[in-house]
């Protein structure tokens, strides 16, 4: 059988993520780029799965617990991309998927961002293969409490790591 897999036709595995997907000047942090969401194509969940639920985490963040860019869950069972730049208000998400706050502080996707001159920070977007049709969350539900349900409901998961740096 093949296995779980990620792909996104914006960047390969261990590539350098495009300015598109950086963080845009709004957020306040000093960087340039047009925060877009990249698309994201998964193939091949395993059975039993009856929903998704895609992260996006940087764990090179200097906070002592890395950042959370982006956390949406409940994607329905039969979906199996999301689109360039779904927001959930120009581009509809999914079915009810819902996206869930993040480091932040409030839902939606939040692009990388390292502080200028460090290294290239690692961003992890993950796609997890849910047993439950849906998480019970709500979008003002942090980060941290939708990895410990996460931990609990996950079958299998599939990641594409990108690297950025200012």
């Amino acid at each position: 059988m093949v296995a779980f897999s990620l792909v996104s036709p914006d960047f390969k595995d261990g590539d350098y993520i495009p300015m598109a997907h950086a963080l845009s000047a709004d957020f306040g942090f000093g960087c340039a780029g047009q925060n877009r969401s990249p698309v994201l194509e998964w193939t091949n969940p395993p059975a039993g799965t009856k929903s998704f639920a895609v992260t996006l985490f940087d764990p090179d963040a200097p906070t002592g617990s890395g950042f959370w860019h982006w956390v949406v869950v409940n994607i329905p069972s039969l979906a199996n991309s999301l689109d360039l730049g779904v927001d959930g208000l120009e581009k509809p998400l999914p079915g009810s998927a819902l996206q869930t706050r993040t480091d932040f502080g409030k839902p939606g996707y939040g692009g990388p961002c390292p502080p200028e001159g460090d290294h290239a920070h690692r961003y992890y977007f993950t796609v997890h293969a849910v047993g439950v049709d849906a998480l019970d969350v709500n979008a003002e539900t942090s980060a941290a409490v939708i990895g410990f349900q996460l931990h609990f409901n996950t079958i299998a998961k599939t990641s594409l790591m990108a690297l950025f740096k200012r």
